[in-house]
């Protein structure tokens, strides 16, 4: 797939923007004037309308993997975050992505923090967030995931992340809520420990904390499947900002618990002395290209502590096939992005594809299961 850069396509202001009918270089100024969480709504819009009007070319078979028996046609997926409510899942993966996640979704609806909550840190290629798990609850998140189904639509792979209500005690209860309401209607499923927003949500990766939950989860998961159906894989998303005491006992919990992989990592809370943009330090979790070195170097401990045993989704910094690959080199089976559509548009989905199946050749890999660990190993 090619999009000129005349393609009636944005994403900058904060999020994945869109503005239909205008070419990418005329809709570019006129989004940047626009409040960053405003322009993510109009793009939610349009993109519920189906004026993307763009589907993506056959992926290159290189890029192909299998994990947790699901068939990847690529290994580069959307981060939760940027569909929040399950309301453009199609609309994503038909733009290239090889699995789409949706979510954070609470038990109950919220509206989370005060606005503003969403900056662009252009000079550095950065977006911090302090949504705050936004949400309007999983009633609505089911009614999304079922239409899916019914209107035969659910051709690729989605994974439904989950998360506590603000104010709730028994954190563990919310996510059984999540996991039982969503484990029939996707793919695989995801428990987010680790957004730095919602107060105490990080001390769920405590040992003991975290031991809790999964186990709760598991036999959630458990109860929620019949006979004859599919049990969808159930991974844990954990935060950049761990020590190597704090890696190495998460891993220990996983494999002990037996579950099915891990996302390394979220949003982070440290500030790098380089930051040089306006809002560098607004409160919140800083992700994009600033973040990218230290997500790897989280992802390669916890490679090394799992021993390759379960599967890894690297998040955090993606801009390019280069850090694609990198990821992959450092344990990842599977990659997410999501700030970097701010920056670079639609394109960046076709030219990361084409640079990682590059240097998959160059490097003499015949494919991307091939290549996972290889800098870690």
């Amino acid at each position: 797939m090619h999009i000129s850069r005349d393609a009636s396509f944005n994403f900058n202001c904060g999020s994945f923007n869109f503005m239909a009918k205008l070419p990418f270089r005329v809709a570019r100024p006129l989004l940047h004037a626009l409040n960053p969480e405003r322009a993510h709504g109009a793009t939610l819009w349009a993109l519920r309308h189906g004026l993307a009007g763009v589907r993506a070319a056959v992926d290159d078979p290189i890029l192909a993997t299998r994990v947790w028996s699901l068939d990847f046609s690529n290994p580069i997926g959307l981060a939760a975050g940027f569909d929040k409510d399950a309301e453009v899942m199609d609309a994503m993966l038909a733009l290239g992505f090889g699995f789409v996640e949706a979510g954070t979704v609470t038990p109950e609806p919220q509206p989370g923090n005060p606005k503003p909550r969403l900056f662009r840190l252009d000079k550095d290629g950065g977006v911090i967030n302090r949504f705050g798990f936004n949400s309007k609850g999983l009633a609505a998140f089911v009614v999304q995931l079922k239409k899916r189904r019914e209107r035969g639509t659910a051709r690729g792979i989605v994974g439904a992340n989950v998360g506590k209500n603000r104010d709730v005690a028994d954190a563990a209860g919310d996510y059984v809520k999540g996991i039982a309401a969503v484990c029939g209607l996707a793919d695989y499923l995801v428990c987010n420990l680790s957004s730095p927003n919602t107060p105490g949500l990080r001390d769920l990766q405590g040992r003991a904390q975290i031991e809790e939950v999964i186990g709760r989860v598991l036999d959630a998961r458990r109860a929620a499947c019949v006979d004859g159906d599919r049990v969808p894989p159930l991974l844990v998303k954990v935060g950049p900002d761990l020590d190597a005491s704090e890696v190495r006992d998460i891993a220990e919990v996983a494999l002990a618990a037996k579950i099915d992989g891990l996302i390394v990592g979220n949003t982070t809370l440290d500030r790098p002395p380089t930051l040089s943009s306006h809002h560098a330090h607004e409160g919140g979790g800083l992700s994009g290209l600033p973040l990218l070195a230290k997500a790897n170097a989280c992802l390669a401990e916890m490679y090394r502590c799992v021993g390759g045993r379960l599967p890894l989704i690297g998040c955090g910094g993606v801009a390019g096939g280069a850090h694609a690959y990198a990821k992959i080199r450092a344990g990842a089976s599977l990659v997410q992005l999501y700030s970097a559509l701010v920056y670079h548009g639609p394109e960046l989905i076709v030219s990361i594809k084409r640079e990682l199946a590059e240097r998959l050749r160059a490097d003499g890999f015949k494919s991307v299961a091939e290549a996972v660990g290889a800098d870690t190993r």
